[in-house]
């Protein structure tokens, strides 16, 4: 049976999971949807918009692996901390395949990654510190309202980009699981002023990475 990680192994787990999200080349478990398909023929107007799009849900899918991260550090139980380190690693193979369309596409990640990580380290630090019902509740919320944004980004995208699009779709899919996996586990409903919170933090960064 595996040893339980101390708190300064968690730490030091963080520390080294912030370094790989902003710096390293991010690597998936699982092959890209869009692996298999061709490559549409898209203008140059839709490629931008597309690897804009693209660059946003990076950004997002790098504030992910701060979420958790900090929600690990201080989760009481390993049943929380299990279901943490899984989604996050889920999370990383969007991170992957968002980072792979991009470069597809001729963009750029976001200049601010280092921004977005910290931002939501310091967000998920505060989700843990709560009882985990309540650090539940908050994966529950995030994962609703990301699931929202990637449907509104599929309606988005140009028409012809079937491969953002198996991304996306397939990115949606796993955050709706995510989600039920923390009701299920006692992810209590959160604070309607807090839900707002969330979302205006959420607008924020995509109105910015969209452009920056």
């Amino acid at each position: 049976m595996p040893t339980a990680l101390t708190w300064p192994d968690r730490l030091i787990t963080a520390v080294e999971q912030g370094l790989r999200a902003v710096a390293a080349p991010p690597a998936s478990t699982r092959p890209s949807p869009a692996a298999a398909l061709p490559e549409p023929a898209l203008s140059g107007d839709e490629r931008r918009t597309s690897a804009a799009l693209m660059r946003v849900n990076h950004a997002g899918e790098i504030a992910a692996q701060a979420l958790y991260s900090g929600q690990s550090l201080f989760a009481r139980s390993p049943a929380t901390r299990e279901l943490l380190a899984n989604a996050a690693r889920e999370e990383r193979d969007h991170l992957a395949w968002c980072a792979a369309r991009i470069e597809e596409l001729g963009g750029r990640p976001s200049l601010l990654a280092p921004l977005w990580y910290a931002g939501s380290f310091g967000l998920g630090v505060l989700a843990g510190l709560r009882a985990d019902v309540e650090s539940l509740g908050f994966v529950r919320e995030t994962e609703r309202q990301v699931e929202a944004h990637l449907r509104d980004h599929l309606q988005r995208l140009p028409a012809h980009d079937d491969k953002s699009a198996a991304i996306l779709s397939r990115m949606a899919e796993d955050e709706v699981h995510h989600g039920t996996t923390a009701t299920l586990a006692g992810g209590a409903e959160l604070p309607a002023a807090i839900r707002g919170c969330m979302r205006i933090g959420g607008e924020i960064l995509r109105r910015i990475a969209l452009i920056v």
